[in-house]
C-alpha cells in the first residue's frame, strides 16, 4: 500500500478521491470538484491517499499550524475492511505531524476533528460503507483518545450557503493523555482561521464562537 499526496485536480487520484468522498460523505460536505484547486494547491493542507492495486482505498486530509503547534483532521476516509487502512492512514499522519512539530521545534500539542454524534443524529448516510459507520468511528477514535470539547458544537456548510451543519461534537487528541481542558481562545482563533474561507456563516456558529469567546477554558471530556 501507498501513501500518496494529491496536490492538483489534474492528478488521476483526485478523481477517484472526489468519487470516493461523494460516496461516503453528505453533499454538505463536501467542495464540488473545480473548488478544490486551491486547497490541493495550498502547501499547508495535506491530502494523502491510500493506494491499493492502483486504486485510491483511503484518503485523509490534515493541516498543521505552526502558531498553535496543533493540527486538524479535516476527514478521513477508510472505504474497505481488512486492509488496516485506519492503523495505516493515521499512523502515516502522525509521523509526518511530528516532523513538521519537530522543524517547529516543538513537541505536537495535539490535533482537533469533527467527530459525527449518531447520539445527536439519527440519518446519517455513508453510502453503505460499513467502515465509515458513524458509531463504529467514533468507538476508534475515542480508543485512539479523541475527547470532545464540552458545547454545543455546530459549523458552515462547506457549499457555502449559509447553512448550519449539526451533529457533530468537536474533539481534541491531546498528546498528554491526562489534558482535561483546553483554552477556549485557542479554539476560538481555531475555528476562525478554520472556516475564513467561507464568507457565509450562519448565524449559529457567529453566536457559539462569541460564546466561547467569554470563556477561559473548556472542559475535555470522554466520547
Amino acid at each position: 500500500m501507498e501513501y500518496i499526496r494529491v496536490q492538483s485536480i489534474e492528478d488521476p487520484l483526485f478523481k477517484q478521491l472526489h468519487d470516493l468522498m461523494k460516496e461516503v460523505f453528505p453533499p454538505e460536505e463536501v467542495l464540488e470538484f473545480s473548488l478544490w484547486k486551491e486547497p490541493l494547491e495550498d502547501p499547508g493542507i495535506y491530502v494523502y491517499v491510500a493506494v491499493h492495486e492502483e486504486k485510491v482505498v483511503g484518503i485523509t486530509e490534515y493541516r498543521y499550524y505552526y502558531q498553535w503547534n496543533i493540527a486538524m483532521t479535516d476527514f478521513t476516509i477508510v472505504s474497505r475492511p481488512g486492509l488496516g487502512l485506519g492503523r495505516f492512514l493515521a499512523s502515516n499522519r502522525l509521523k509526518h505531524l511530528n516532523e513538521l512539530a519537530k522543524a517547529n521545534g516543538k513537541e505536537l500539542f495535539g490535533m482537533f476533528a469533527e467527530i459525527y454524534d449518531p447520539y445527536q443524529k439519527e440519518n446519517f448516510d455513508f453510502g453503505g460503507v460499513v467502515t465509515m459507520n458513524p458509531f463504529v468511528r467514533r468507538e476508534v477514535l475515542s480508543h485512539m483518545g479523541y475527547k470532545r470539547l464540552n458545547f454545543p458544537y455546530v459549523h458552515p456548510s462547506w457549499e457555502n450557503d449559509g447553512a448550519c451543519v449539526s451533529g457533530l461534537d468537536l474533539c481534541f487528541l491531546p498528546v498528554e493523555e491526562s489534558l482535561n481542558e483546553i483554552d477556549a481562545q485557542l479554539v476560538v482563533d481555531f475555528l476562525t482561521t478554520y472556516y475564513s474561507a467561507l464568507s457565509n456563516k450562519p448565524v449559529e456558529w457567529v453566536e457559539m464562537v462569541n460564546s466561547l469567546k467569554e470563556k477561559k477554558t473548556i472542559p475535555l471530556l470522554e466520547l
